[in-house]
């Protein structure tokens, strides 16, 4: 008679796994902190550190969002100071993270997916009205990590990888984004959407929540004048909130969750930081700015 196998110890399992986990984390920080002393016992100067800038929402899940996106960016790149600064809404905001900063270096990243006034001005004037010797990065997109997330999301909303050519005419995507009036942000996003339709092969267009035109509805109604009964909506927002509801409730068929914490997110944050690094700062700021560097150019769409 063969003996069985004894049953599996789930909870000491779990256990073991939580201290390797733990370990992990434990021999990450000390490398990470060791890589910043020299053999001579000196310490090195420390990178400069990542400030994420996200808009701010009331809705409380965007927060959880950011926070979680944040966490994601500090596993792939440890030693990295990683910092979070909201321009409304939600604590911290940006000035007072900046203020905790004193007079470090500090590369800015806006969590924004196209050109704007935040962009533009208010982020900018928020680090020039600071100590911190800092630079502001450009948006997060057009990029083809976004194509990446935009099309992930969708497949996990229901959109077929695999098409018949009858199905492929019959679909079309609607890239919902928040609007602006800044034209270049409409160039933006634009330019996005024809990056998904590039890897989609259906149409994608783009629309707005507000501010911009077309709305979301009027877009769908267009689509699906034009023969495209199965019009999908992709949330080209970086985390829930309003916008991102009202887009998705919209959507006749299937509607794709918001960018949020997919992996591609926090890479291509991290590249914006390297890329601010990497680029000398144009000359051009705003009155008054002493340690503030701006970046004018477009962001580039390799990486």
């Amino acid at each position: 008679m063969t003996p069985s196998n004894p049953p599996r110890d789930e909870s000491t399992t779990a256990h073991l796994d939580s201290t390797a986990h733990l370990m992990n984390r434990i021999s990450s920080q000390l490398a990470s902190q060791l890589s910043l002393v020299s053999l001579n016992g000196r310490r090195r100067p420390g990178p400069p550190a990542l400030v994420v800038v996200a808009h701010g929402s009331r809705d409380p899940r965007a927060l959880s969002t950011v926070r979680t996106l944040l966490d994601r960016i500090r596993e792939q790149r440890p030693g990295l100071p990683v910092h979070l600064g909201h321009i409304e809404l939600n604590a911290p905001l940006l000035p007072d993270t900046l203020a905790t900063l004193a007079t470090r270096e500090a590369v800015l990243v806006p969590l924004l997916l196209s050109r704007g006034y935040h962009i533009k001005r208010d982020i900018p004037e928020m680090a020039a009205e600071s100590q911190v010797r800092a630079r502001v990065s450009g948006a997060l997109g057009p990029h083809p990590l976004l194509v990446d997330a935009l099309y992930d999301r969708l497949v996990e909303a229901g959109w077929r990888t695999r098409m018949g050519e009858a199905t492929r005419r019959r679909s079309a995507v609607v890239l919902a984004a928040a609007g602006s009036r800044d034209p270049e942000s409409k160039v933006d996003t634009n330019r996005t959407a024809q990056l998904l339709a590039e890897r989609l092969g259906v149409p994608v267009v783009p629309a707005y929540a507000t501010t911009a035109a077309p709305t979301v509805p009027d877009a769908i109604c267009a689509l699906t004048a034009r023969g495209h009964d199965r019009v999908a909506v992709a949330s080209y927002f970086t985390a829930p909130g309003r916008f991102a509801t009202e887009c998705a409730e919209a959507a006749p068929w299937i509607a794709s969750a918001p960018l949020g914490t997919h992996p591609a997110m926090a890479r291509l944050v991290l590249h914006r930081y390297d890329q601010s690094l990497a680029t000398p700062a144009a000359t051009a700021t705003p009155r008054g700015a002493g340690n503030c560097a701006i970046s004018h150019t477009r962001p580039a769409l390799a990486i």
